[in-house]
C-alpha cells in the first residue's frame, strides 16, 4: 500500500489547457473588476481536475498568477479545505463520511468494508493505483445515511455488503448505480411516503379558488 504525504515541494511545470483557460476565463469574468480572487476555489478545482486529482505547488502558484493575488493566499485555501489533495490519489477517490448522522447509520461498517475490500486503511492507495480511501466529514446527504462519495458519485443509504458489491464493480470496469441503494427518492422515510402519495391536480385546486 501506498500512504501518502504532503509534499507541497513539487515543482513540476503547470498551465491550463486551451479548454480549461477558457472555463477559467469565464469564471472570472463573474466577479466585479478587482475582485477576481473570488475565482480561486472554482479554479482550483479545474487545477486539480487537469492534474488527475492532486494539486502541486507550480499548480497553485499558477492559479495565483492568473487572479493576480499572494502565493500564500492561494495555498491558505486550499489547503483549508479538504476537497483538495495535495498528492496523488487513485483513480477511484473513495470517500466515507463518517460525521454523526452517517455514524448513527453505521458508517463505521462502510468503513471497515472499504478496509477490508481493499486492503488499505485511512489516505492510503491501492498498490495498483486504483483508488484511495480517506474518511471524511459531513457530504451534505445526512437524510439517506450512511453513504460515501466516489469522484463525482454519491452512494448512499449502504450497508457492507452493498459498498463491497460497489468497490468490486469499479474494479472490473464497471459503472455502478449512483444514488440511494434502497431505492428511496430524495428525502422520503425510509418505510415509504406517510402523505403526499399522489400528484396534486393543480389545474382542479386553481378552479376551486377561482
Amino acid at each position: 500500500m501506498k500512504n501518502m504525504t504532503i509534499d507541497m515541494q513539487n515543482i513540476e511545470d503547470f498551465k491550463f489547457t486551451s479548454e480549461n483557460m477558457s472555463a477559467a476565463k469565464t469564471i472570472i469574468a463573474k466577479y466585479p473588476a478587482g475582485w477576481q480572487a473570488s475565482a480561486v476555489m472554482p479554479l482550483l478545482d479545474i487545477a486539480q481536475r487537469q492534474n488527475g486529482g492532486h494539486l502541486t505547488q507550480m499548480a497553485m502558484d499558477y492559479i495565483a498568477d492568473i487572479l493576480d493575488m499572494p502565493s500564500i493566499r492561494v495555498y491558505e485555501v486550499a489547503t483549508f479545505y479538504t476537497m483538495y489533495n495535495h498528492t496523488p490519489i487513485g483513480k477511484h477517490h473513495v470517500q466515507v463520511c463518517t460525521n454523526l448522522p452517517c455514524w448513527l447509520r453505521g458508517s463505521d461498517n462502510i468503513l471497515g468494508a472499504c478496509k477490508n475490500f481493499l486492503g488499505i486503511g485511512n489516505h492510503e492507495t491501492t498498490e495498483d493505483g486504483i483508488f484511495t480511501l480517506t474518511e471524511v466529514e459531513c457530504l451534505g446527504a445526512c437524510v439517506n445515511a450512511p453513504m460515501m462519495q466516489i469522484g463525482d458519485d454519491y452512494y448512499e443509504d449502504l450497508d457492507a455488503e452493498v459498498t463491497k458489491e460497489i468497490l468490486s464493480e469499479l474494479k472490473s470496469g464497471k459503472v455502478p448505480e449512483t444514488g440511494s441503494r434502497i431505492r428511496r427518492v430524495s428525502c422520503e422515510p425510509v418505510t415509504g411516503l406517510t402523505s403526499l402519495k399522489k400528484q396534486p391536480d393543480l389545474r382542479k385546486e386553481k378552479l376551486e379558488k377561482d
